[in-house]
């Protein structure tokens, strides 16, 4: 039988072998370095350390399935073009690494992180066997269904969810929450509002439903009469206090009253800052600014970010998840909360400025047994001609610019208007003299006047 041979220098062949060898002793010594490595990993993104044999078995499989991809494209590109192409994406990958500072990208685990944080503290509000109906809304950017969803699955006690979504229709709500016995409903307030208006509206009452979990805004004291009117046997708490910029921020438990929450102690910093003089405020029922420091986030910090609430502290310092209240919107934040609509000041400047080419305006918000009272004040210069025609157009500016002010007026649930003022009309902070763009007059009733 003919046999071809390659001829190759015997300097030649002994580096080919050796080579060889220390590929292999690299493979298994990589193998050795990256496992114990991985528990720092996982404690640095705050990851279950189970995780750890799932990602090297991905790795392994990953490694044997792209066979049938890797083999046929060297034998049509040849061995070297495919190797220096791999080995580049290796170093990339690699060096992309050191810069993770999430589980969204490292195994896309820090959602998960922040819902079974987020779960664990919601379970002291629930009771086994609760059946829960998530109202929040879902969809145009909508985080809360999906995260009050996955934050559902990792309560320690065992429930059952029923995921009907802000968009369900009230009769048939109703008509599943009497079939189905769910006796907690979990939403915004806003829509649970809403809900009670058309009980009321069918002179339905629910004497089944034991708990309303509100989040997303406050709840105030003249809403608890109305929620009493449909859901007699309801106890009113919030679900939590969390955001998508800046993550979980407070927990709540069965002693925390309307507006009050606990610090989640191992993933944020919580701090309450004089608004004018930037001091940090520890002594209890001194009203500042809410900053919170997110301590897993790292490559993009998250540094005293403005909440835009105010708050102030219930215990004493050192107190372990220590209690704090919210008092209502910061003067200076730049998103207003009203119902389920939420308005930027900036952009709310942009066209006040586009259509009456005043500076100085102002957003008044108060509230009148449970509907919200927003108005937008504005200073016309001095001689100006069809003010009112142009606060009709200021107005109409605004409603297409927020259409949810439409719908919340329509649900009766406000009541928008624009309004010419004078310059001397317009409040300003009670220290620093500066004009306050939001003056938010709602009540944000404390522990002391409203039980849980």
């Amino acid at each position: 039988m003919p046999t071809s041979s390659i001829a190759i220098r015997p300097i030649h062949l002994t580096g080919f072998c050796l080579a060889i060898a220390a590929f292999e002793l690299l493979t298994y010594m990589a193998s050795d370095l990256i496992m114990p490595a991985m528990l720092g990993v996982t404690e640095q993104l705050e990851a279950n350390p189970g995780h750890v044999p799932y990602a090297f078995t991905l790795y392994l499989t990953g490694g044997v399935l792209l066979q049938w991809l890797v083999g046929p494209l060297s034998d049509h590109y040849e061995r070297r073009p495919l190797l220096l192409m791999g080995s580049g994406l290796f170093a990339v990958a690699c060096g992309a690494a050191y810069w993770v500072q999430g589980n969204e990208v490292f195994n896309g685990l820090r959602l998960q992180t922040l819902v079974t944080a987020f779960g664990k503290s919601l379970s002291s509000q629930l009771n086994g066997g609760d059946r829960v109906a998530n109202l929040f809304f879902s969809g145009d950017l909508c985080a809360s269904f999906l995260f009050i969803h996955d934050s559902l699955a990792h309560v320690s006690v065992p429930i059952s969810e029923f995921p009907f979504t802000g968009n369900a229709d009230f009769s048939g709500l109703a008509a599943a929450i009497r079939d189905h016995r769910i006796n907690v409903l979990a939403g915004i307030p806003a829509q649970l509002l809403k809900f009670a208006a058309y009980l009321t509206e069918h002179n339905q009452v629910l004497l089944g439903v034991d708990t309303l979990l509100y989040g997303g805004e406050s709840v105030f004291a003249g809403q608890l009469t109305i929620f009493a009117r449909v859901f007699p046997n309801a106890r009113v708490t919030s679900i939590g206090y969390a955001s998508v910029d800046a993550g979980l921020i407070g927990g709540s438990d069965r002693d925390c009253a309307l507006g009050e929450h606990r610090v989640f102690d191992q993933h944020t910093l919580l701090e309450i800052i004089d608004e004018h003089s930037g001091e940090i405020i520890e002594e209890c029922d001194r009203v500042g600014l809410l900053v919170v420091t997110n301590l897993s986030r790292r490559l993009m910090p998250l540094l005293r970010y403005p909440a835009g609430d105010r708050a102030c502290w219930l215990e004493p310092v050192a107190s372990p998840r220590r209690k704090f209240v919210l008092r209502g919107r910061s003067a200076h934040s730049q998103r207003v909360r009203v119902g389920v609509m939420s308005l930027q000041t900036d952009e709310i400047h942009g066209i006040v400025q586009q259509v009456t080419g005043s500076d100085q305006w102002q957003i008044r918000i108060e509230q009148v047994e449970y509907i919200d009272h927003l108005s937008v004040n504005w200073v016309p210069e001095t001689g100006a001609s069809a003010i009112e025609h142009v606060s009709a157009a200021l107005r109409d500016a605004l409603v297409a610019h927020y259409p949810a002010i439409s719908t919340l007026s329509h649900d009766g649930l406000l009541v928008f208007q624009v309004k010419p003022c004078a310059a001397t009309e317009l409040a300003l902070h009670p220290r620093s003299g500066k004009q306050l763009r939001v003056l938010d007059l709602r009540v944000y009733t404390s522990a002391s006047q409203v039980g849980p």
